[in-house]
């Protein structure tokens, strides 16, 4: 009998019927089952006449399963067990955790420290295995990248394969098919006659997916969660043309196809406001098959350009945000939990870089003041990197290697955050010059809370005066978040001043010592 580990992907392939479009065609479905606990979920075609079922297993115990659809004759059956999570990095899916925050399934507290590599999956194998060497020394936790190939500034090679076979131009919504007076197709951001419709938009290309697959896995073993990007708006394959049919075809593949990988994150769009092809109509009915076909419930989110969507909805389990100020942004995170009652994500703040535009030449300083505004605040924030390249490889969209001072730093900042009591910080209370991150009031008339990061930001303070209460003693460090140095002062008590080396990016932490 087949052995698997509880949150990792049990897979069943059954040969199957080859004529017509098996894609459109057929169904298969999988019935998986542990005592009086039952889930249905769909299968999909991986062509040369493969079909899979894949099922995620969140119990310990004996399964039974049943195959059966269209696709074939017969019916398939039969069991696995699942056994305890050993694995170094399986803690089971990433979830909501008191409302605003999130953590493994297990428990394990999840603090987001992201990356963006939009297009990392369509270059060649020896750059996304070069992307994948730098994951693996990096601090990142989560990675956003798209299915749908990218055509953009500093990327306008093609991809190495395409979601979609060559064929007919099958699928093409006519009225979203827009042309000017020389008779040139209108797309924003494009550059006319840019769009290729050469594609049968009814036929996936398996061999797309199947490196999908691949890296989504070898993500997983590393711990990194895949935040997935469904739909963008740089495009010139006529994706975003697609008619209604074959947009919700697509949605329910790749739920069948990757919802079984427990680190794997939904996000609808990446800027979907300004995709003008979809309607809130069409991105709402997007979620429900996504809610309907993911019998796990991952993580949901849509990400922004100029305005926010409304984090509001009951689908979205998190908010996954792009600054829409170029100057206040990550200021305003403790508000938007208190807003939306929901962890909030800066999946993008600006990328540290040297290009043309305002998002993207970012000093690695001001990148990290970001994180840290965010993160002592009670949310959670998004690296990329955009540097200059000769042959145009920028990590934002392409992976590659690092070539900035902020993922350092990130480190240092991850080494913070798990010396965090609890793992979690929210706001408290400060002067106008700082930020400071708390865990838990001291309830008892004290000045400050059990624990305390005071930030100053791009302040450069000589020195800071505390005022403790009668009978409190602190332990106080100074910490250096550029220069990744922690600076013990020992314990204090009563009035007292903290010199400061008059540089920026400094904090002070406080830690209440419990007196007998």
């Amino acid at each position: 009998m087949q052995y698997i580990e509880k949150w990792d992907v049990f897979e069943v392939a059954i040969p199957g019927k080859k004529d017509g479009n098996p894609f459109m065609d057929y169904n298969i479905r999988g019935t998986f089952q542990k005592e009086d606990k039952v889930i249905t979920v769909d299968g999909f075609y991986d062509g040369d006449g493969i079909y899979k079922v894949r099922f995620m297993p969140s119990e310990e115990g004996r399964y039974i399963y049943r195959i059966e659809g269209s696709f074939a004759e017969s019916v398939t059956e039969g069991e696995f067990l699942v056994r305890n999570a050993d694995s170094y990095h399986n803690h089971g899916c990433v979830r909501v955790f008191n409302e605003t925050q999130l953590a493994y399934e297990d428990g394990t507290p999840y603090i987001s420290i992201g990356t963006t590599c939009y297009a990392w999956v369509h270059q060649s194998m020896e750059l996304q295995e070069q992307t994948l060497e730098t994951l693996r020394s990096s601090v990142f936790n989560k990675i956003r990248f798209c299915i749908f190939p990218k055509f953009y500034d500093f990327n306008k090679r093609e991809p190495i394969t395409y979601p979609y076979m060559r064929g007919n131009g099958e699928g093409i919504d006519e009225n979203l098919v827009k042309k000017d007076e020389k008779d040139r197709i209108i797309y924003p951001g494009m550059e006319p006659p840019a769009i290729d419709f050469n594609f049968n938009y009814y036929w996936f290309n398996p061999e797309h997916f199947r490196r999908f697959d691949m890296r989504i896995r070898q993500l997983r073993d590393m711990g990194i969660e895949a935040d997935i990007i469904l739909m963008h708006p740089y495009d010139r394959w006529g994706l975003n043309m697609m008619n209604r049919e074959c947009c919700d075809a697509y949605i329910r593949y790749v739920m069948a196809r990757f919802s079984a990988y427990r680190n794997v994150w939904w996000s609808l769009a990446n800027e979907y406001d300004i995709i003008v092809t979809k309607t809130i109509g069409d991105w709402e009915r997007y979620a429900q098959i996504i809610c309907e076909k993911d019998p796990y419930h991952h993580m949901r989110s849509i990400h922004n350009c100029l305005k926010f969507y409304d984090y509001s909805k009951t689908w979205i389990t998190h908010c996954s945000m792009q600054r829409i100020d170029y100057y206040r942004h990550v200021e305003y995170t403790d508000e938007y939990i208190k807003q939306y009652k929901k962890p909030v994500v800066w999946d993008e703040i600006g990328y540290e870089g040297n290009i043309h535009v305002g998002w993207g030449n970012l000093p690695a300083q001001e990148l990290i003041r970001r994180f840290w505004e965010a993160f002592l605040r009670g949310g959670c924030a998004g690296h990329g990197e955009t540097y200059l390249d000769k042959n145009d490889i920028l990590w934002w969209s392409h992976g590659g290697i690092l070539k900035g001072e902020s993922s350092e730093r990130l480190k240092f900042l991850k080494k913070i955050w798990q010396e965090v009591p609890g793992n979690y910080l929210k706001v408290g209370k400060g002067i106008f010059d700082e930020v400071v991150g708390v865990v838990e009031s001291a309830n008892d008339g004290s000045n400050y809370s059990n624990y305390e990061i005071h930030y100053f930001g791009i302040g450069q303070p000589a020195f800071r005066m505390l005022y403790f209460s009668e009978g409190e003693e602190y332990e106080v460090d100074v910490i250096d978040t550029w220069n990744m140095t922690i600076t013990c002062m020992g314990r204090c008590k009563g009035t007292v001043k903290i010199e400061l080396p008059q540089r920026q990016y400094m904090a002070i932490r406080l830690k209440r010592i419990k007196l007998v």
